[in-house]
């Protein structure tokens, strides 16, 4: 035993001799989506994290149970950091082969991870451990840079949930935050992946969707002894994809399986040609996702009328909605704009705050002191960009703490309830 024990520290040694060190660097050739997934799989049960997530921490002291909890993420966001950190592509190792079928488990947990980090940042802030605040942002920001590395859809959309989270995360702690740590964040902000844009997801939903069912009906047609029964496994094909489980009093005008055949002429190759008909129509939707915000309003209209319009069945139940995945880019990109110009204008003053314009204008943001209760509370930064049930963008941010209110959204500036 003795011997084996001495070879194996001889063969240690020899590894790292090279190094002048017995301990090896640390790795940055790791795929941060293997880091993630150890993450995931050390993460706390969120069922028994109660006390965290459905309780409203804004303008209420974190208690020692709080404290107890949050502290459960630890080894999570040790890995974060680890895959923040790594200097190769982020592959996730899915098959768009699968088509609908493909699960994405990863999503959720990565949404959850950056809610906890939401909270992780106020509790090192006001433990004294900016740095830590710092890091669990960073490592946050990046996952979500990350999750839309596949170029899937939803994960574009969950990448943009999680910046929205993060950034009003740095507006609720503007007033804990030194200087110092908020030129690091913005630093780090700055290096993080590129954002996965909606442009890039047009592909893979094309793929994932419209390319898979082909595949799927030709496979049928190769397998089957005859039509009929190619038709029928197209048929239960459709079912299993076509969402069926909304109320029926919803879907009236929505085609059903049967309706989708019968258009396509009750064929497999008739649904095949359906299908090819859609190529045109990613072209362009992909064309659309390029366009300035104040030119795609009225181009986005103009497309959603020719999808009602268009004869082909599949196009009024398949295709995606890109008008507001589209409207919600705009959105994280007007709101990390607003971090931006909060954060010149802390630095420098209104001139500096003037210099950062409103990505969908092309225009300097509107700054206003806001009063809570009586109060001054802090600072509202907020853009001419409409949303869609007719409310503007903004974002306040605290600079002195107080009763909680709503940062951003259509209820900005009032009580949270």
């Amino acid at each position: 035993m003795r011997i084996i024990v001495a070879a194996w520290l001889f063969a240690f040694m020899h590894a790292f001799a090279d190094q002048g060190s017995l301990s090896p660097s640390p790795r940055t050739n790791i795929n941060p989506a293997l880091l993630y997934s150890q993450a995931i799989q050390v993460m706390p049960d969120r069922s028994e994290q109660d006390h965290l997530f459905t309780n409203e921490w804004r303008g209420r002291e974190l208690d020692e149970r709080f404290n107890q909890q949050i502290a459960t993420y630890d080894n999570s966001f040790n890995l974060l950091r680890l895959a923040a950190r790594q200097k190769v592509p982020c592959d996730w190792g899915y098959d768009l082969s699968q088509g609908p079928e493909l699960l994405l488990p990863s999503l959720a947990k990565a949404k959850s991870l950056t809610q906890a980090a939401r909270l992780r940042i106020r509790w090192h802030l006001e433990n004294g451990r900016p740095d830590d605040a710092r890091d669990d942002f960073l490592a946050a920001f990046v996952l979500g840079r990350q999750v839309s590395r596949d170029g899937i859809l939803i994960s574009a959309l969950v990448q943009f949930a999680i910046e929205n989270i993060l950034v009003s995360s740095l507006a609720e702690n503007w007033f804990r935050l030194g200087p110092e740590t908020l030129q690091q964040i913005m630093d780090g902000i700055e290096a993080a992946p590129a954002r996965g844009a909606i442009v890039q997801c047009i592909e893979t939903e094309r793929v994932s969707f419209k390319d898979w069912l082909a595949r799927k009906i030709r496979e049928f047609q190769s397998d089957s002894t005859d039509e009929s029964e190619a038709l029928q496994k197209t048929r239960q094909l459709l079912h299993s994809v076509m969402d069926q489980s909304e109320d029926p009093s919803k879907k009236t005008n929505s085609p059903t399986p049967e309706s989708v055949i019968q258009a396509a002429g009750g064929t497999t190759a008739g649904l095949l040609q359906q299908l090819k008909e859609l190529d045109p129509l990613y072209e362009e939707a992909a064309v659309l996702m390029t366009v300035p915000y104040q030119q795609f309003l009225p181009l986005i209209q103009a497309f959603n009328e020719k999808l009602k319009k268009h004869p082909n069945q599949l196009v009024k139940d398949f295709f995606p909605a890109f008008e507001k995945c589209r409207i919600k880019e705009f959105a994280v990109e007007v709101k990390l704009a607003m971090l931006r110009a909060a954060f010149e204008y802390r630095q420098a003053g209104d001139g500096a705050f003037a210099q950062i314009l409103d990505p969908t204008l092309q225009a300097p943001f509107h700054l206003r002191r806001f009063e809570f209760d009586g109060t001054d509370r802090g600072f509202e930064v907020s853009s001419k960009m409409r949303y869609p049930d007719d409310w503007n963008a903004s974002l306040i941010f605290i600079e002195k703490d107080g009763p909680a209110f709503y940062l951003d959204g259509k209820n900005a500036g009032k009580p949270v309830k």
